[in-house]
């Protein structure tokens, strides 16, 4: 059975160590993982300042959703995390679900995610989002973002 709860700080540890595991691979593709998501810091901060919930398969945490109210109706998914051992079994689209219903007053999400990281693309395209944007948040770094955009009343 798959659950979402607000994460607790008691979770900090298990999160942080799921989120180092999956997102192994961007280090060995890129280089460097998501800023700041290996320390216990950035997960501490995620409780105290802004959405952080954690996702529970059978009561054990599988993996983790990071959100941000960027006002006026519009939040940005910062961060999707799910296990190795849960992904591919609907989970991921399952989180999205839920935080669509549960924040069904925004009109307008974001995210970004890592030019090279097509099985994100599709998952994304295939729940409504579209690729609006690219950058390249260091000029001397030869690393892209894709910004994608879901607007809700369409």
């Amino acid at each position: 059975m798959i659950n979402f709860a607000v994460a607790e700080m008691k979770d900090l540890e298990t999160l942080r160590e799921i989120s180092l595991k999956v997102f192994r691979d961007d280090l060995k593709k890129y280089g460097a993982l998501p800023p700041g998501i290996d320390s216990i810091e950035w997960h501490i901060s995620k409780i105290e300042r802004g959405i952080y919930y954690k996702i529970l398969v059978d009561d054990m945490i599988a993996g983790g959703i990071n959100l941000y109210d960027l006002g006026d109706g519009h939040f940005c998914l910062g961060a999707i995390f799910i296990s190795p051992e849960y992904q591919s079994q609907g989970i991921g689209s399952k989180a999205i679900e839920f935080i669509e219903k549960k924040y069904d007053h925004v009109k307008r999400w974001t995210l970004d995610t890592p030019y090279l990281n097509t099985g994100n693309h599709r998952f994304y395209e295939k729940h409504g989002y579209r690729k609006v944007d690219e950058i390249q948040p260091q000029k001397d770094v030869e690393f892209y973002l894709y910004i994608y955009e879901k607007q809700m009343d369409e």
